[in-house]
């Protein structure tokens, strides 16, 4: 309210200023007596020409001097009194236009303003309106003013929070698993925040639940034995190592444990079901074969698990109706590294399986899942 007094009197004074000299009144620089006199003496003229005082020449002459100086007169002020009233009606006039000048140059801006302008917001700084993001603003500008900002301020933990699940949505995988360790490492362990981190690593590796990545979520559920998404990828890091029933156990468990209406229920019991159909047959290594390869040595391991493989691709070439067996090695492949045979033994895999197109439609979304396409 201050501020509008000032920038108020101060519009005032400055019109005052221009205004002021035109509602000052002007004084009269002549009388109005001199009309009178020129008159008169045209008449004494006239009476001493009829008493024969002057000549004719003589009054002509002076007739001319006196008219001479009496239309001089006429074009000067008027007479006394009505050059008071004429001045009195145009100072009327001027202060009028004063007062008209001094209500309405203020009063109309101030009335546009009222009308269109925004008096009861606050004022925004030019910073503020300059990190203010318009609704179609793109979700790459908001990300890109994010990093911008973790860029000098490496060590804003709530940054890296806010901006993981962005990168796994925009399928930025390897930039969301920088995030959640950042966020970790600067905002403590939590059994979110570790579940959260092993399903970053777990997209960047193409589905696959690695070593770190079970780690995490074995960290997430000892702290927290009822979190969900650690316990799902538990399960799915059993079927990956051909350990149906642990995943299905797992699996089974969590469903008992889901909350009315839980929007991952329904994953977790296709999951379910898919470790139940599971062939024993190509379910994976036997008791006897994880005692075997207890061991052996890695080399040895590995020659281990890629004869398994083997195994199972065989199997399914004789019998190529198991969509659990080739779910089961394509991973494998993928796994191992060797991705041609994955895309390989998918497309086996469809041909096998032609004419069960919710079969194979399991196949393709594996397939997308392990960033084999192309």
């Amino acid at each position: 309210m201050t501020l509008w007094l000032i920038f108020g009197s101060m519009t005032a004074a400055a019109v005052l200023a221009v205004v002021w000299p035109f509602g000052r009144r002007r004084q009269s620089e002549r009388g109005g007596d001199d009309l009178l006199v020129y008159k008169d003496q045209l008449r004494e003229i006239d009476s001493d020409r009829a008493a024969g005082l002057i000549g004719e020449a003589e009054a002509e002459a002076a007739r001319l001097e006196v008219s001479r100086r009496l239309l001089a007169a006429a074009d000067g002020p008027p007479p006394q009194g009505v050059a008071e009233a004429s001045a009195s009606a145009t100072l009327r006039r001027r202060r009028a236009a004063v007062l008209a000048v001094l209500v309405i140059l203020p009063a109309g801006p101030l009335s546009l303003y009222l009308a269109l302008g925004s008096p009861n917001i606050p004022a925004q700084p030019a910073l503020a309106r300059a990190k203010t993001v318009s609704g179609n603003a793109s979700i790459a500008s908001l990300v890109s003013q994010v990093e911008a900002h973790l860029a000098t301020n490496p060590n804003d933990g709530a940054g890296w929070e806010v901006v993981a699940p962005v990168y796994m949505r925009l399928g930025r995988f390897d930039d969301a698993v920088e995030a959640r360790r950042k966020a970790l490492t600067l905002n403590g362990t939590t059994a979110t925040r570790e579940s959260d981190f092993g399903e970053a690593l777990v997209a960047a590796a193409n589905g696959v639940v690695t070593a770190e990545a079970k780690a995490a979520f074995e960290r997430a559920v000892a702290r927290d034995s009822q979190e969900p998404k650690a316990r799902y990828f538990l399960g799915v890091a059993a079927e990956q190592d051909g350990k149906a029933e642990d995943a299905a156990s797992i699996w089974k468990s969590l469903l008992a444990d889901a909350p009315l209406g839980a929007p991952w229920a329904e994953v977790v019991r296709a999951a379910l079901e898919r470790a139940t159909a599971a062939s024993s047959t190509a379910a994976g290594p036997t008791a006897a074969d994880v005692a075997e390869a207890a061991q052996l040595s890695d080399a040895q391991r590995v020659e281990m698990i890629q004869g398994m493989v083997a195994r199972l691709a065989n199997l399914l070439r004789e019998d190529g109706s198991d969509v659990e067996g080739w779910l089961r090695l394509v991973r494998a492949y993928t796994v191992l590294g060797e991705r041609n045979k994955a895309k390989d033994a998918a497309a086996d895999a469809k041909r096998a399986l032609a004419d069960r197109p919710d079969d194979v439609k399991r196949i393709d979304d594996l397939v997308r899942g392990l960033g084999l396409e192309g």
